[in-house]
């Protein structure tokens, strides 16, 4: 299967918005699939760049200057591979290579020249290079006799046998077949594929996070979240390992910054790798979410950050181990939080009962139709409802391999062990040879941040939810560790204190040995794993059957849907590239408030404290009392512009993505959503749905006006089209 980087066939362009004509698109929803961007109305959304300047397959074009930053997105903003994202994105490089001594979240970090920078582990950069239609082929392995555990599993041989394949074709780079539409279309992507990234410069967590979690998902906000990144290859221009030999990455095109920002009423459009949404879903899956899933995440999150930050309150090295664990679940939670309120006051549920009926009378209109789609719907709701009876323990049974951190470690060696004396393709993905040195590499972090204190009690607390878990006395490990004579203090304690998970070089020995050898030496940590082991296999059966089913019933479903809402069906997004657009704009969240969308260094000088979360540097405070602006001021505002809202459409993933005018200019750096926008991910509202930016002004002014950083400036301004 040999796939031309720069070639890209449009087969399943059709399939993903079958009769979208710009006239009846929904204003600014959307986050839309890069072969579609000639059929949805750029011009007409204020978009001076034509479909082909944004993406074409057979040239240089602005996709090209995009990129995926593990789990968020990227833009190259020099010829030598300098990526700007988020401080949040940036986040574990950061924490990571912190110690007390060392303290790069405290006092930020600045690489006076390349030889400086410092390696990211385990952070990867991919460019988006091509895409094919896959469907008939990964469909061609399914039959109707499977069950849906078999169903699950014969998809997912068959997306590996093709990645693997295509990767062969194609030395060095990546592919990755991802789902369009839910059990029907597959899309194979080939990206260029970096493994070797930098940090350059990243400012204190006190502007990088300002507000803290107080602000989070909040708007005004007065944040720099931003950082820059370097992308390596070997010296031979090749993805490599990090090497001291490598050179810096050179992009088909960085993007061009704009320091004259951007201003209320102008359109803008973002380039990214949003999560997957999930607007598509039945009122019973909402029900699911609301009801078990989301108030479970809220307790369960919230619990381990309040035991985390105790632990953390009078060791800087142990909040250091900590801080991209909290960072992570505070996000997390806040949303769900968010998401919970967002469901209520939205409507959710109602709005999808009233979609659902107008589809059954639909599907009843029509005898052909009925007798295809009329159980669909019922099926679907049979899922989610075993699934909200067996939700509590199944997320804390998870919970507990995962929140007490040497569990985890403990598991993912065990899991490696069975996974790997399988054939690669019989694996789970984690532990396929193309995956598992990033596996591997990310067990070793692990450990470096272990703390064996906060473990216990990690500890202790699931096992005391877990007491009081309907199901839970009836699984035989777990009746045996709570009927045990010692008390659940002695017992998490001695594990933690026995345990050698935190040892790397004992974890490492660990991967090279097989099950029945793990089971002879006597860990406490790897014991609880192994024996309960057996139910966490039979619950990863569980969810491939439930997986099975509800694609095979939602690839119905949305194909009827298709046909009852014709051009009003807009596709869900799933980590693939997309464009969304929209214009810089306020919003009223609520009646008799409306809320501006720029913030200023002004507001933020106000709104410093000097009390955590809203402490300011000195530096910076300097900066502003003295007027030393750069030329960076707003002509309106007569100060640094900080942060701005817009209308576009995001979600998870959007995290770093490229602001950009209606030109295609680096205008500032997507990083949060207002809290009403929270609920993104099950519905967008042109009313309350607003993204957060750091405005490019800022990010210049702080790198190059407070820090000095001058050289990354020049860097970037020298490298522009």
């Amino acid at each position: 299967m040999k796939i031309s980087p720069r070639l890209a066939t449009v087969s399943f362009a059709v399939a993903i918005v079958t009769g979208l004509a710009p006239a009846t698109l929904r204003c600014d929803e959307g986050m839309f699939p890069i072969s579609e961007l000639a059929n949805i109305g750029l011009k007409q959304r204020g978009i001076e760049l034509s479909a082909q300047e944004i993406f074409n397959p057979q040239a240089t074009s602005l996709v090209d200057g995009i990129c995926r930053v593990n789990g968020c997105t990227g833009s190259f903003v020099s010829s030598e591979g300098l990526i700007i994202t988020n401080h949040h994105c940036a986040f574990d490089a950061i924490q990571k290579a912190s110690t007390p001594k060392r303290d790069y979240l405290a006092d930020g970090f600045i690489a006076t020249g390349k030889a400086e920078e410092v390696p990211a582990p385990n952070y990867t950069v991919r460019i988006t290079e091509s895409y094919s239609d896959v469907s008939s082929e990964v469909l061609s392995v399914i039959n109707s006799q499977m069950s849906y555990a078999d169903r699950t599993k014969a998809i997912d041989r068959r997306k590996k046998e093709l990645e693997l394949q295509a990767e062969k074709d194609n030395p060095g780079m990546r592919a990755e077949v991802a789902e369009m539409f839910v059990g029907k279309t597959y899309v194979l992507f080939l990206y260029t594929y970096l493994k070797d990234v930098r940090l350059v410069f990243a400012p204190p967590i006190s502007i990088g996070a300002f507000g803290g979690e107080l602000d989070n998902w909040e708007w005004p906000r007065h944040t720099g979240d931003f950082s820059f990144m370097r992308a390596y290859t070997a010296p031979d221009g090749k993805p490599a390992e990090y090497s001291p030999e490598n050179i810096p990455y050179r992009p088909k095109r960085p993007l061009k910054v704009q320091p004259m920002g951007i201003d209320e009423g102008d359109s803008v459009f973002l380039l990214g790798y949003p999560g997957r949404t999930v607007r598509n879903r039945t009122e019973s899956f909402i029900n699911y979410e609301a009801s078990v899933r989301l108030p479970l995440i809220v307790d369960l999150y919230a619990w381990q950050i309040a035991e985390m930050e105790k632990a953390g309150a009078k060791d800087r090295g142990v909040a250091i181990k900590h801080a991209t664990r909290i960072k992570s679940l505070a996000n997390v939670e806040k949303r769900s939080r968010g998401q919970l309120i967002g469901i209520q006051r939205a409507k959710i549920q109602q709005q999808r009962q009233q979609r659902e009926n107008k589809l059954k009378d639909f599907i009843a209109s029509d005898p052909a139709k009925f007798g295809t789609y009329a159980t669909v719907l019922q099926q679907i709701d049979e899922v989610y409802s075993e699934m909200s009876k067996k939700g509590k323990l199944e997320i804390n049974l998870r919970e507990l391999r995962t929140a007490p951190r040497a569990l985890a470690i403990a598991f993912t060696i065990y899991d490696a062990a069975v996974e790997r004396e399988k054939p690669d393709l019989e694996r789970e993905s984690p532990y396929m040879d193309r995956n598992f040195a990033l596996t591997t590499q990310q067990l070793k972090l692990d450990c470096g941040d272990w703390d064996k204190a906060t473990d216990a009690k990690m500890l202790h607390g699931m096992l005391d939810r877990l007491h009081s878990t309907p199901g839970a006395l009836d699984i035989e490990p777990i009746a045996r560790v709570l009927s045990a004579s010692d008390s659940l203090d002695k017992l998490t304690a001695s594990v933690m204190e026995n345990t050698k998970l935190g040892d790397v070089d004992f974890v490492v020995e660990c991967l090279g040995k097989s099950p029945k050898e793990l089971s002879g030496l006597g860990d406490p940590a790897l014991d609880w794993i192994i024996d309960l082991y057996p139910i966490y296999v039979k619950q990863r059966e569980k969810d491939k059957e439930r997986e099975g089913k509800l694609n095979q019933l939602y690839g119905s479903l949305i194909e009827i849907q298709r046909i009852a809402e014709s051009s009003q069906f807009i596709p869900d997004a799933n980590a693939t590239l997309r464009l969304t657009v929209g214009k810089v704009e306020a919003y009223s969240p609520v009646d008799a408030i409306i809320k501006t969308p720029m913030t200023t260094l002004a507001g933020l000088v106000e709104k410093s404290t000097g009390v955590e979360p809203y402490v300011t540097p000195d530096k910076v405070l300097e900066a502003a009392a003295a007027g030393r602006f750069g030329g960076l001021e707003h002509p309106r505002f007569k100060t640094v512009p900080v942060a701005f809202l817009y209308s576009t459409d995001t979600t998870g993933g959007n995290s770093g993505s490229p602001v950009l005018n209606s030109k295609g200019e680096l205008v500032g750096v997507n990083f949060d959503r207002a809290f009403e926008a929270t609920i993104n991910d099950f519905a967008w509202n042109q009313r309350y749905s607003r993204s957060i930016g750091v405005d490019i002004r800022y990010v210049l002014w702080i790198t190059g006006q407070v820090y000095g950083a001058k050289p990354l400036i020049q860097e970037m301004l020298s490298s522009q089209r």
